[in-house]
């Protein structure tokens, strides 16, 4: 009897570590951070683009794109502006915050629209053919106009990717203006900016009630149909100005190609990147771009601007959840 009741209380005991260990891998996904890179001659890296092994950097006040290789050593750079200062002076800058690795005529380009947030100069977009360098320049006027006029008030682009059937860009809120929005746009809707179908869907949950928490770039998933958002608590009260910079997070929509028809859609999963590893503390994110995947496992890039003139890379693998 005494060891019947002691294999029970082993049994017993070894169900609630299994369920602890069950709820606490729910909880808390498998990643891991793996590489941090501060890149110093480099200004205030925004977004992220990946394409034939090399990473594709855009720096909100830079003048060119940078260009590294798999290990982020710098290879090359493609102008876009010419300026004779290293960052581009914040009243003029173009504002690039995000690029998008999209198809044109079957052939591989990058989208790199301006925020919108300060006309003319932040009302253009730039595609560019990363073989050649050749790129065009388009002004956004007629699509932010639209999009304003739909109810975005203080427009702000953080983030661009290519989806099937077309593109979605997101605008970033802030204290006076608290509302990310997702927009659903046609392809090439720079070409057709009066015609393009538009759908804006609210996107958000709070996980800061102290700082606005702000969408700041994002990337999607083929693979899985997830769309990966990397979100900041910053203490602005509108898009122009920089604040205080309070936590980073890692915001994944499943099954996104459904939810664009929804009229607000809020995270299935969200990451604290601090309690992944403390070396995010401080950083503020503005951008992930999934470098290789399969349907367990994600390796995935993320960027910070250091604010010092210089751009930190983190490298890390995460579960996809499936």
């Amino acid at each position: 009897m005494r060891i019947q009741k002691m294999l029970v209380k082993k049994v017993n005991l070894s169900f609630y570590l299994f369920a602890i260990f069950f709820l606490f891998s729910c909880n808390n996904p498998d990643a891991k951070l793996i590489e941090v890179k501060l890149l110093s001659d480099y200004p205030s890296g925004s977004g992220l683009a990946y394409l034939d092994n090399h990473m594709y950097i855009i720096g909100d006040d830079a003048t060119d794109i940078l260009k590294t290789d798999s290990q982020f050593n710098v290879e090359d750079r493609t102008g876009l502006f010419i300026s004779s200062q290293k960052r581009i002076p914040k009243d003029i800058k173009a504002d690039l915050e995000s690029i998008a690795s999209i198809r044109l005529n079957k052939t591989a380009a990058f989208l790199l629209p301006g925020s919108g947030s300060v006309a003319p100069y932040r009302n253009l977009c730039w595609i560019v053919d990363p073989a050649t360098k050749e790129k065009k320049q388009y002004l956004l006027d007629t699509f932010y106009n639209r999009l304003k006029n739909e109810g975005i008030r203080d427009l702000n682009i953080e983030g661009a990717a290519a989806i099937p059937a077309g593109i979605v860009l997101a605008s970033r809120g802030n204290k006076s203006f608290p509302k990310n929005y997702l927009i659903f746009a046609s392809h090439r809707f720079w070409e057709k900016q009066d015609s393009s179908l538009i759908k804006i869907v609210k996107a958000g949950a709070s996980t800061d009630t102290t700082f606005f928490n702000g969408i700041s770039g994002l990337d999607y998933s083929y693979t899985t149909d997830q769309l990966l958002l990397t979100v900041t608590t910053e203490n602005t009260y509108d898009s122009y100005a920089d604040g205080s910079i309070g936590k980073s997070y890692l915001w994944i929509i499943n099954d996104i190609s459904s939810k664009k028809r929804l009229a607000a859609i809020n995270p299935d999963k969200i990451i604290d990147l601090e309690q992944i590893d403390p070396r995010f503390k401080g950083h503020k994110i503005e951008s992930v771009c999934i470098i290789t995947e399969n349907k367990k496992k994600r390796e995935l890039v993320l960027v910070s601007d250091d604010d010092k003139g210089g751009t930190v890379l983190f490298r890390m693998i995460l579960d996809t959840g499936y």
